[in-house]
């Protein structure tokens, strides 16, 4: 068992072992508790579903890996599907082309960028703690939303967008598809590019990157940024999918995205962790909720059990660590 175990975290990383052992878990509970868990059915709703709360999971990764948080994700994407929304509104609405479309998608990106670069450039300049700036900018933009559309939505959109929300490619849903992109840039960019390396850096400890010759305030700058832009694209596919936008959309994934990152072996310090973790944690979380769905469970039980999911997680991470740092003494 301890070579299996070995050969695994060779394979695949020890931060893998956690999210496979709870994708297990919920497979096999699941699949003898429910006779139709184990189907095309329950995999094409985690499929459809699995997106709006990946790709906002992602515009929290970075942000976590620096040792910050980013807590206005939600209405970030949802300002921004608004910024598409109006755009498109005065194009037509229902009539709007695909050129408006198109328009309606760059003034959504640059709504994401602007609302991160704001949160960035107050972290790194004014050295405020994340979570107080991204409450700050959470409040903000949440009042901002709901006083441009009066606490109501906006809806009305062309057709030919719902495919993006609800749409197939050779059976793959196109939600799908965009958010594996999505992890494969999020993979590279912490892989390949020297803003990844920086970013970890930075997360485990600020002031050793900062004497080490990295511009520490450039790199929170453009990781608030680029998780702006990660919400802006999670804005897009939950306008295509709901056909209306409204400030209050997602606002129950925000602390889901914590739980899925924190599953998936984010470092809750920062400095460590890694995208394909997260991604199978996230496949975890959206299981559960289907198995709950399907054996008749309320769904407010699933949040209730996504809470005491993220308690054990977190005691389970201490007491390993707290085991290995014993056996490393003594050995």
């Amino acid at each position: 068992m301890k070579a299996i175990a070995q050969k695994f975290n060779a394979t695949f990383g020890a931060d893998m072992t956690g999210p496979a052992i709870a994708f297990l878990a919920v497979m096999v509970i699941f699949g003898l508790a429910a006779n139709n868990f184990i189907s095309s059915a329950t995999f094409g709703s985690v499929a459809f579903q699995l997106p709006e709360l990946g790709l906002l999971t992602l515009a929290m990764l970075l942000p976590l890996l620096t040792g910050g948080i980013n807590l206005s994700v939600t209405f970030t994407a949802n300002l921004s599907g608004l910024a598409a929304a109006w755009v498109m509104q005065s194009y037509g609405g229902v009539d709007a082309s695909p050129a408006a479309f198109l328009l309606g998608v760059l003034a959504a990106l640059a709504t994401g960028a602007a609302a991160g670069l704001m949160t960035g450039a107050a972290i790194a300049y004014t050295r405020a703690h994340p979570i107080l700036v991204t409450l700050s900018m959470m409040i903000f933009l949440r009042g901002l939303g709901e006083f441009l559309t009066r606490g109501g939505d906006v809806s009305g959109f062309p057709s030919f967008i719902a495919p993006i929300g609800h749409g197939s490619i050779f059976g793959f849903p196109i939600p799908l598809l965009i958010f594996i992109a999505c992890v494969a840039i999020w993979q590279l960019l912490l892989t390949r590019f020297k803003l990844g390396f920086g970013l970890l850096m930075v997360g485990s400890n600020i002031e050793a990157a900062r004497y080490s010759g990295l511009n520490t305030r450039r790199i929170l700058v453009l990781v608030y940024t680029l998780s702006g832009l990660m919400c802006a694209v999670a804005g897009v596919i939950m306008l295509a999918r709901f056909n209306s936008v409204r400030v209050g959309h997602g606002e129950s994934y925000l602390l889901i995205t914590v739980l899925a990152a924190f599953l998936g072996g984010i470092d809750p310090f920062g400095g460590f962790g890694r995208v394909l973790p997260v991604f199978v944690a996230l496949i975890v979380l959206q299981l559960l909720s289907s198995g709950l769905n399907l054996m008749g469970a309320n769904q407010h039980l699933a949040t209730a059990l996504w809470g005491v999911l993220m308690i054990v997680v977190m005691a389970a991470r201490t007491i390993v660590s707290t085991y290995i740092a014993s056996r490393r003494k003594k050995g």
